[in-house]
């Protein structure tokens, strides 16, 4: 197999860049495209990317690309590529698939000529007559058609990286870990700063900011499917890991305080850090926003407060956002940085923002508004 392999980091719409920064932190060249980054490295940044890449949905090995108008093509294309490199004899190997604006639009179809011609390839390489077994370790095959150009890859994330592990609990409307690393990470706040978060929920951005400000690696504590695929020496799973270890900054002391308005919510934030490691990183106060008293001169907020788009609750929501405006009034040295996709929310907060920044949390529509903080004397 070739020392080079060609991987590729989804991203959900708006953090390409983010995710693409993220890659390039890590020591590889990146081209970016629509919902993907791409880039060349060695089998070694399978457990690497896996371990550290925050904001990316998954990280895929690339097989093959090819052009295919015809289910013919499709198939042939297919089993020209070395699954053999990849697949082990036992492995079970599902596909999944999708289509845009190519010819051939059945993804069912699709599907199912790809895994025959997989098998094919397979037992002739491995002198099988019968069905493969598929017992063993799990090799998720993507067939993606876009533009009649057919790309094959494997999932080697397995569950999304979003699942970091640590969530035992959670809100009517969870914000995804990975999003939430996205948030801290378009801030400039750093792990010497307070950070704030008056809506804090299940605690998802704040345990978020800690594994950064600590610079744990998010992928520390699950798995991935990849770890039992045989081309990937054991080696270098444990190089990833124990880098991510030496890296680590456990000592770093950190200031982040998460409110919420509901009991129920801060138990359940408390649960999640806890079982995040960070328990006694964060504090974690039932509050209702109006009743913030801020004593640091410097300090972020990062929150992702109700969007106000359930019968009845606009109102509420309009209270709350004016609130923590007339708040944030009286510090003008903080920035605050808040997702939401409550259209006017400069108005009910009171203060035009000094950014804003289009995402999606979900499929959700959303503006990240961005308020500066006045530097004072002694952040000069």
């Amino acid at each position: 197999m070739s020392k080079q392999i060609k991987l590729i980091a989804t991203a959900a719409m708006g953090l390409e860049s983010v995710v693409a920064d993220e890659v390039r932190n890590l020591g590889y060249e990146v081209e970016v495209d629509n919902g993907k980054v791409i880039f060349e490295a060695p089998i070694s940044a399978i457990p690497r990317c896996n371990l550290w890449l925050r904001t990316a949905d998954r990280v895929k090995l690339v097989v093959g690309e090819f052009t295919a108008t015809t289910f013919d093509e499709l198939f042939e294309g297919t089993k020209a590529l070395p699954w053999e490199n990849y697949i082990s004899e036992e492995g079970q190997f599902p596909v999944s698939g999708k289509s845009v604006k190519s010819t051939l639009f059945s993804v069912p179809d699709c599907q199912k000529i790809v895994k025959k011609a997989i098998a094919e390839r397979l037992k002739r390489k491995y002198g099988m007559v019968s069905n493969m077994p598929e017992t063993g370790a799990m090799y998720k095959v993507e067939v993606s058609l876009l533009k009649d150009t057919a790309l094959l890859t494997l999932d080697t994330s397995g569950v999304g990286l979003h699942k970091r592990g640590y969530r035992v609990g959670q809100g009517e409307a969870p914000l995804k870990e990975t999003m939430a690393a996205a948030l801290v990470l378009l801030t400039n706040w750093r792990p010497e700063y307070t950070l704030l978060d008056p809506f804090c929920g299940s605690g998802t951005i704040l345990i978020e900011a800690a594994l950064i400000g600590q610079n744990i690696a998010p992928g520390f504590n699950r798995e991935f499917d990849a770890e039992a695929w045989s081309f990937i020496r054991n080696k270098h799973w444990n190089d990833a890991f124990e880098e991510a270890e030496d890296l680590a900054k456990y000592d770093q002391k950190l200031d982040i305080t998460g409110t919420d308005i509901d009991h129920k919510m801060i138990e359940i934030a408390k649960a999640n850090s806890i079982e995040a490691g960070l328990g006694d990183l964060i504090n974690w106060k039932q509050m209702q926003v109006s009743d913030l008293t801020i004593k640091q001169e410097n300090g972020y907020i990062i929150a992702n407060p109700p969007y106000g788009q359930r019968i009845g609750d606009l109102d509420e929501v309009k209270k709350m956002y004016a609130d923590m405006g007339a708040v944030m009034k009286q510090h003008p040295s903080w920035s605050v940085y808040v997702l939401t996709a409550y259209e006017a929310f400069e108005k009910e907060y009171g203060q035009q923002a000094t950014k804003k920044r289009k995402l999606f949390n979900g499929f959700i529509k959303t503006d990240y508004y961005q308020y500066f903080g006045k530097k004072t004397k002694g952040d000069m």
